[in-house]
C-alpha cells in the first residue's frame, strides 16, 4: 500500500506514516538473528516504509549496527533515520543480556546530556548507522521516571545548560534536520518544551486506545508550538495486541485486574465495529491528528505484515467514529 508522507513539526522533512522501531533488531526479550534482522528491515522497505527509528540503547548499538549494513549503498536521501542521545557507549565486556536486549554488543554505558555527552553518542552512533547525518536526534529517557529526582534534575540542567545548544548546533551545521525527545512520559515533555521548541516528539504508550495521558496538557501545547509526535508503544507491552488474557502485560508488567477489565470493555466495543483489538489500536495511532508517524516495533517479519495489514483496513464510518472518539 502506498503509505502517506507527514511533515515533521515545522521543518522541510517528512516522514511516511507508519515507520520501523528499531529496539527488536537490539535482541529485546531475544536474539534475532543477522539475516532476520535484514529481512525484517527488507520487508519494511518493500512494504513502503521509508522512516526508521533505532538508538545505542537497543542492545548497545546492535541495532544501529544492523540498520547501518542494511542500508550501506542506499542513498542516503531515500530513507529517513532516528536516533537518540543521551546514553554514551564506551568498549566494554562481553554480556549475556543488558537491560533486557539479549548478546548485545560488549559496550559499557552512561548517562550524559551535556553537549559533550550529546556530541560523543551522536558521532558514534553516525559511525555505526555508516552516515554522517541522522535526520531526527531524540533525547532518550530525560526524567524523573527513568533517573529518579535528583539524577532527573542533575541530568535536566545539563540538557537545558549545555546540551540544548549542542543540537541546535548540530541543526544548524546540517548533521540532523529535527530536534526531539524520545519518552515514556508526558509531563517531561510539558517541562521542556516551557523552556526550549521541540520539533518532534516520540511518545512511547501514552497516547494510546488504553493509555490518553497525553491528551491532559501535551496534545494541545505540541498543536499550539506545531510540534509533531511519533506514537511508539502504541499496543502498551502487548495486552492491546493480546487482549485481556491471563498474564498481559501493560508497560513493562503484569496488567492489573482494573486494566484487564478495561481492556476487556475496549476489546467489546472493538468488536461491535468490526474491529480487533489489535486493528483498534493500530488504527486509533493512524488517525490522530497530533501523530506524524506510528512506529511498528517488531523483530519478525510475520508480525511487521499483520500490523501492516491492520494498517490497510477501510473503516466503516461506525469503526472510524470508535477510533477518532
Amino acid at each position: 500500500m502506498p503509505l502517506k508522507k507527514n511533515r515533521v513539526g515545522q521543518t522541510n522533512l517528512s516522514v511516511t506514516s507508519l515507520s520501523l522501531g528499531g529496539s527488536s533488531l537490539g535482541n529485546l526479550g531475544g536474539i534475532v538473528s543477522d539475516a532476520d534482522a535484514a529481512a525484517l528491515l527488507q520487508h519494511a522497505w518493500n512494504a513502503g516504509i521509508r522512516y526508521f527509528d533505532t538508538a545505542p540503547h537497543y542492545g548497545r548499538g546492535l541495532s544501529e549496527q544492523r540498520m547501518g549494513a542494511y542500508f550501506k549503498g542506499r542513498a542516503r536521501d531515500s530513507y529517513v533515520l532516528s536516533s537518540k542521545v543521551g546514553r554514551v557507549l564506551s568498549p566494554g565486556s562481553a554480556m549475556d543480556e543488558a537491560d533486557g536486549f539479549v548478546q548485545p554488543l560488549p559496550n559499557a554505558v552512561h548517562y550524559d546530556y551535556s553537549a559533550d555527552g550529546i556530541h560523543e553518542s551522536f558521532e558514534s552512533s553516525c559511525e555505526r548507522l555508516g552516515t554522517s547525518q541522522i535526520d531526527i536526534l531524540f533525547v532518550h529517557d530525560i526524567g524523573d521516571q527513568t533517573h529518579g529526582v535528583l539524577e532527573g534534575a542533575r541530568h535536566m540542567e545539563d540538557l537545558l545548560g549545555s546540551g540544548m545548544e549542542a543540537l541546535h548546533d548540530l541543526k544548524q551545521a546540517g548533521r540532523i534536520r529535527a530536534i526531539g525527545l524520545g519518552v515514556n512520559e508526558s509531563q517531561v515533555c510539558i517541562d521542556v518544551m516551557k523552556q526550549t521548541p521541540l520539533d518532534v516528539i516520540l511518545l512511547a504508550g501514552r497516547l494510546t486506545l488504553l493509555d490518553r495521558e497525553a491528551e491532559a496538557g501535551l496534545v494541545e501545547l505540541c498543536a499550539l508550538h506545531g510540534t509533531s509526535l511519533v506514537l511508539g508503544g502504541i499496543f502498551n507491552s502487548g495486552i492491546l495486541a493480546t487482549g485481556p488474557v491471563p498474564g498481559a502485560w501493560f508497560d513493562y508488567a503484569p496488567a492489573s485486574q482494573e486494566v484487564l477489565d478495561r481492556v476487556a470493555n475496549l476489546e467489546s466495543k472493538a468488536e461491535a465495529v468490526n474491529l480487533t483489538l489489535a486493528q483498534a489500536a493500530l488504527q486509533f495511532a493512524m488517525h490522530h491528528p497530533s501523530a506524524c508517524s506510528v512506529l511498528l516495533g517488531t523483530g519478525k517479519v510475520r508480525s511487521l505484515q499483520r500490523n501492516l495489514d491492520a494498517a490497510d483496513i477501510t473503516l466503516s464510518e461506525s469503526a472510524k467514529a470508535f477510533v477518532t472518539a
